[in-house]
C-alpha cells in the first residue's frame, strides 16, 4: 500500500486546516473566515466533523462565562455564515451543515481537511509498520507530520473549548511523531529524528515516551553522554515537580545504555520497551481452561475480535484465564499490555472516570475529567468521563495496537465508553455477570472445573505425594469446594499448612454444610467474603429468589418446575427470575440449547451455602 485512498476535493471546494492556525483555502487561495466568534463556531464543528455538535458546546466555546439572551439566535447567524462559506461545489448540492436532535453536524471529507487527512495517514502507516514495512510506515507517518504547521488552532486558544479540542489534536499528533521517531530509529536512521525530539522534549518535558526516544535517537547517533544525561535531567525533574521517580522502563533502557558503550546501531527501545506491560503476574498455579484458553487466544488473536467477556461464578479463575492470556500474547500487541481493576478492594465500583484516569496514566495519553456536579472533585467518587477524555482515549485506541484487561467488571456501565470502536486494540473483561447490554462482543463463559483440573490443582498446592495417600478423600475435598478454582485453591493452601491432617478428615469438615465455609479460610484469603461480595451485587429481589433456589430441596440442581414450587410463582415468572440470576452469574444453565422445561439449573455449592447462612441471619 503506497498511500491510504482519499477522496480528492473537487475544484471550489474549501480545504480547511486547523493543525496550526484556523485557515481556509480555495483554489489555492486563502478566504477570510469572518470575525472571531464566527471562527470560533466553525473551529468548534471542524473539530469534530461528521459528528453532531450540541448547541450547548457551540454557546460554552463562544460565550465561556455569561453567554448573552440572543445566543441561540447568533449561533444560527455564525452557522449560516459556514453554510455560505462552505457552499456546494459542482455535482455536490448536499446541504453541508445540518442540524438534528444532536445539534449541528458539519459533513466534510477526507480531502477538504486536514486532521482528517491526518488520521487517515497515520492509520496507515501504523498498519505498514505492524506489517513490518517499517519504510512505508516511517514515510506515511512523515506525511502525515508535515501536515503539523505548530500548535493546533493557536490563535483561538483564549476560548476554553476550543482549547481543550486543541490540546486533544496536538496529543494527537506528539503520538504519531514518536511512532515516526521510533520506526526511523527502528531503521537505522535515528539522526533525523534528534532535532525535532529535543525542541518537542523542551516543550513537553514530562512525555516519557518523547524522552525515552530521543535519548534512542541521540545514542544511535553516538552520543552516549548526552543520551544518558536525558536521563538524569528526567528523574531530577520528576522529583522535584512531583515526587516520582522514572518508570521501570524508562530505568532499564537507561540502564541498558550504560553498558552498550558507542555501538552504532544498538537495538531500539521501540514501542515494546517505552509501553512494556503493566500486567500482574502470571498465575503460578493456573490450572485446567485449555479449551478456554485456546479460545481467548483466538478471539485476540483475529483481526475481527476487540471485546472478548470472560465470565463466571465468583472464584471461577476469571482473572488468571485474562492474565494467563494477556501474558502469551505479549507479541501480539507491541504498543503494551495493561491491566486494570474495576473495582476498589473494599468491592466497590471505581468510576469509569477513575478507572479512564488509570488507563491513562499508564499508556501515557491525556484523558482529563470534570466533576459530576458541584459536590465533584476532579479524579473523586463524584468524578464523571468527560466527552473530551473520551473521545483522546478513543483517539488513542484507534492509533495503537494494545490489549486492555478490566478486571471485575460490575455492570455495563463501568465500561461501556472504554470498549475499542475501531483500531487494532483489543479489550478483555472478566465479570461475574454475563455484561449482556454490552454489543458486539464475544462472550467465553466459566463453570467449575472438571475432577481431573480440580485434582491437578489441588496437588500443585499439596503435592503430588499427598494426593496419592488417599485420593478418594481428594476427590470428596475438591467436590466438596464445587470444583471453584479459588476454593480449590484455599482448601490447598490450608492444607498445605496443616500437614497432620488427614485429606479424609478435612474432607469430612468440607462435607457439613454448616462448616464449610469456616474451613475455607487461608489467612486473609476467604471464599466466605468473595461470595458476600458477589452477594452484594444482586438486586434485592434475585437475593430473595436467591435464597429460595439455595434449599437443601434444591441440592444436585432444580427444573423449572423446582423454581415454580420454591419461588411460589407461575412459569412466565419463574423463567425471568432464573434467566436474571443466570445473567447476574448466581446460577448455571445447560451449556447447549435446551428448553425451559428440560433444563437444569444449579446454585454453586458454596453460594448456595452463604445464601442460606443469609436466609437463617
Amino acid at each position: 500500500m503506497i498511500r491510504p485512498p482519499a477522496r480528492p476535493a473537487p475544484a471550489g471546494a474549501v480545504y480547511f486546516s486547523l493543525l496550526g492556525p484556523l485557515t481556509a483555502v480555495r483554489d489555492g487561495r486563502p478566504l477570510p473566515l469572518g470575525p472571531r466568534k464566527q471562527r470560533l463556531v466553525l473551529a468548534t464543528l471542524l473539530s469534530r466533523p461528521n459528528t453532531p455538535v450540541p448547541v450547548d458546546v457551540l454557546t460554552d466555546a463562544v460565550w465561556p462565562d455569561d453567554p448573552p439572551r440572543t445566543a441561540r439566535k447568533n449561533l444560527q447567524v455564525y452557522v449560516s455564515a459556514a453554510r455560505a462559506l462552505l457552499g456546494s461545489t459542482d455535482g455536490d448540492n448536499r446541504d453541508r451543515v445540518v442540524h438534528g436532535c444532536g445539534g449541528y453536524r458539519l459533513r466534510i471529507d477526507e480531502g477538504e481537511l486536514d486532521t482528517l487527512r491526518f488520521r487517515s495517514l497515520a492509520r496507515a502507516g501504523r498498519d505498514a509498520g505492524e506489517r513490518g514495512d517499517l519504510r512505508t510506515a516511517a514515510r506515511l507517518l512523515r506525511e502525515a507530520l508535515d501536515l503539523w504547521e505548530g500548535p493546533p488552532l493557536n490563535d483561538l486558544r483564549d476560548s476554553t473549548g476550543v482549547a481543550e479540542e486543541a490540546e486533544r489534536l496536538e496529543a494527537r499528533c506528539l503520538t504519531v511523531y514518536e511512532d515516526w521517531a521510533e520506526t526511523e530509529i527502528e531503521l537505522g536512521r535515528a539522526a533525523v529524528a534528534v532535532d525535532g525530539l529535543r525542541d518537542l522534549v523542551e516543550r513537553h518535558p514530562l512525555r516519557e515516551r518523547l524522552r525515552a526516544a530521543w535519548m534512542n535517537s541521540l545514542h544511535q547517533s553516538g552520543r552516549q553522554a548526552e543520551a544518558l544525561a536525558v536521563y538524569d535531567d528526567y528523574r531530577l525533574l520528576l522529583a522535584r515537580e512531583l515526587g516520582l521517580e522514572p518508570s521501570p522502563a524508562m530505568a532499564a533502557l537507561y540502564r541498558a545504555m550504560l553498558g552498550r558503550g558507542r555501538a552504532p546501531r544498538p537495538p531500539a527501545a521501540g514501542r515494546d520497551t517505552v509501553r512494556g506491560a503493566a500486567l500482574p503476574a502470571a498465575p503460578r498455579d493456573f490450572t485446567g481452561r485449555r479449551e478456554e484458553l485456546r479460545d481467548v487466544l483466538a478471539l485476540l488473536g483475529s483481526p475481527d475480535e476487540r471485546v472478548v467477556v470472560v465470565s463466571g461464578p465468583a472464584g471461577s479463575g476469571k482473572s488468571a484465564l485474562a492474565l494467563r492470556a494477556a501474558h502469551l500474547l505479549g507479541d501480539g500487541f507491541p504498543d503494551g499490555r495493561f491491566h486494570v481493576q474495576v473495582r476498589r478492594e473494599d468491592g466497590t465500583a471505581r468510576t469509569p472516570a477513575d478507572v479512564l484516569a488509570e488507563l491513562g496514566r499508564l499508556c501515557g495519553v491525556r484523558v482529563p475529567v470534570v466533576p459530576a456536579g458541584p459536590a465533584g472533585a476532579e479524579g473523586g467518587p463524584d468524578a464523571a468521563v468527560s466527552q473530551d477524555a473520551e473521545d483522546a482515549w478513543q483517539e488513542w485506541l484507534s492509533l495503537h495496537r494494545a490489549l486492555i484487561v478490566l478486571d471485575d467488571v460490575p455492570d455495563e456501565a463501568s465500561v461501556r465508553g472504554l470498549l475499542p470502536r475501531s483500531g487494532p486494540s483489543s479489550v478483555v473483561l472478566t465479570a461475574r455477570g454475563q455484561l449482556a447490554g454490552l454489543a458486539p462482543v464475544h462472550r467465553v463463559a466459566l463453570g467449575a472445573l472438571a475432577d481431573g483440573e480440580a485434582l491437578e490443582l489441588l496437588g500443585k498446592l499439596i503435592g503430588p505425594g499427598r494426593l496419592r495417600t488417599d485420593p478418594a478423600a481428594a476427590l470428596r475435598i475438591v467436590r466438596a469446594c464445587g470444583a471453584l478454582p479459588l476454593a480449590v485453591g484455599v482448601g490447598g493452601m490450608r492444607l498445605a499448612v496443616l500437614r497432620h491432617l488427614p485429606l479424609a478428615e478435612y474432607a469430612d469438615r468440607l462435607g457439613d454444610p454448616s462448616a464449610a465455609l469456616d474451613e475455607l479460610v487461608a489467612g486473609d484469603v476467604s471464599v466466605r467474603l468473595r461470595m458476600a461480595s458477589g452477594w452484594q451485587d444482586l438486586a434485592a429481589d434475585d437475593r430473595r429468589a436467591l435464597g429460595l433456589l439455595a434449599g437443601p430441596a434444591q441440592e444436585g440442581g432444580f427444573t423449572l418446575d423446582g423454581a415454580m414450587e420454591a419461588l411460589g410463582c407461575g412459569e412466565r415468572a419463574a423463567i425471568r427470575t432464573v434467566e436474571s440470576l443466570i445473567d447476574a452469574g448466581a446460577v448455571t444453565s445447560p451449556t447447549g440449547e435446551v428448553t425451559a422445561h428440560a433444563a437444569l439449573y444449579e446454585v454453586p455449592r458454596l453460594l448456595c451455602l452463604y445464601a442460606r447462612e443469609r436466609e437463617g441471619s
